[in-house]
């Protein structure tokens, strides 16, 4: 529940965007957006003022494909260590998950940060699945230039700007604005953003994560169109410079070379996957252990899961025929039910 005075203020921003008499559709990119929407029922408020906001591509596991959790499934049933984050290890592929890896003798380790995986390594090799955008790579990033012994990293790291282009590029869903992710937009800025809403024509807004910062930012949207811009702008003034963490990004650029690779639900995705540059090779999983990755083939996908039209914005979760039935988070048939960031499990969570 919004406080007394925070609800004075949500009510007026409402009633502006109300003003506006606008019928807008807006997608946000992270499952942390998310999480305030359904939990405080804006989606409901929000709609009552002509305003539809839908979740995208914005859950790092969600969108890890099922070939690379394969990948690390099959060096942890062949006995090497894995380490991972709490919510990859039930993501089911194959008919199998990590946590049924692990159950049936491999040893796959759940971490709650970087370093804990390195300090595992100390006593024999340790692979790390690196998932995440430009919020968490940089730590990768980082424990790779201080030359860990006995660490590889499988990464599955991703870059935001180039999947919103190809969200965009796809045209399968009209979008009238983009709320940028907060946590991405403290380490890359505001710079990447613009050559979007210039060749789209289509305003963006960062966003904070309280509901107040959701609201605010669908009002400046709002604003841009009635104003005929289509622009970059910052709510999240209080955390998030124009140019960004410029230590960060050098991180990134000194250890990862932008790939093609395709995303869970979309096509390839130009240059959007953080690789490892040559230099950095060493530390490199799928070629340490090449000959155990070189022949796998990516399983489909679990047969009536729309996990990856949930993560294209072209349905809600409770429009999938599993959803809250065969598949939920005790349950999950695919990803977008098992992460806490994923749409699925969040309007479950709250909604059901």
């Amino acid at each position: 529940m919004l406080q007394l005075r925070d609800k004075k203020i949500a009510d007026e921003i409402l009633a502006r965007i109300k003003k506006l008499n606008l019928q807008l559709k807006i997608m946000h990119v992270c499952g942390t957006h998310q999480d305030t929407i359904v939990r405080y029922g804006l989606d409901s408020l929000l709609k009552n003022c002509g305003i539809e906001v839908i979740q995208g591509p914005g859950c790092p596991v969600c969108v890890t494909t099922t070939l690379e959790i394969q990948k690390a499934i099959t060096l942890a049933k062949n006995g090497v260590t894995v380490a991972t984050f709490g919510d990859m290890i039930k993501v089911p592929a194959a008919g199998t998950s990590l946590q049924k890896a692990r159950a049936e003798g491999g040893d796959v380790r759940v971490v709650y940060s970087i370093d804990d995986a390195v300090k595992m390594a100390e006593k024999g090799e340790v692979v790390f699945i690196g998932v995440g955008f430009e919020t968490t790579a940089p730590s990768t990033a980082v424990t790779l230039l201080n030359e860990p012994e006995n660490f590889y990293v499988l990464s599955c790291h991703r870059y935001i700007p180039p999947a919103l282009d190809a969200l965009l590029g796809m045209g399968e869903i009209k979008l009238d604005g983009i709320i940028c992710p907060g946590h991405v937009s403290t380490i890359i800025g505001m710079e990447p953003y613009k050559p979007l809403s210039s060749r789209y024509k289509i305003p963006q807004v960062i966003a904070g994560f309280e509901p107040l910062d959701i609201l605010m930012a669908v009002y400046m949207i709002a604003r841009q169109i009635d104003e005929g811009r289509h622009e970059v702008e910052n709510e999240y003034v209080r955390v998030v410079r124009s140019e960004g963490n410029k230590k960060a990004q050098e991180a990134l650029k000194e250890v990862f070379n932008p790939a093609d690779a395709e995303w869970r639900g979309f096509p390839v995705i130009k240059k959007s996957k953080m690789a490892l540059k040559k230099e950095f090779e060493e530390y490199d999983a799928e070629k340490r252990y090449e000959n155990l990755l070189e022949n796998i083939e990516m399983a489909e996908e679990a047969k009536g899961c729309r996990c990856g039209e949930v993560l294209r914005g072209l349905i809600y979760p409770q429009q999938c025929p599993l959803f809250g039935k065969i598949c939920n988070p005790s349950n999950p048939v695919g990803p977008c039910m098992v992460s806490i960031e994923g749409a699925c499990n969040i309007e479950y969570r709250y909604k059901e």
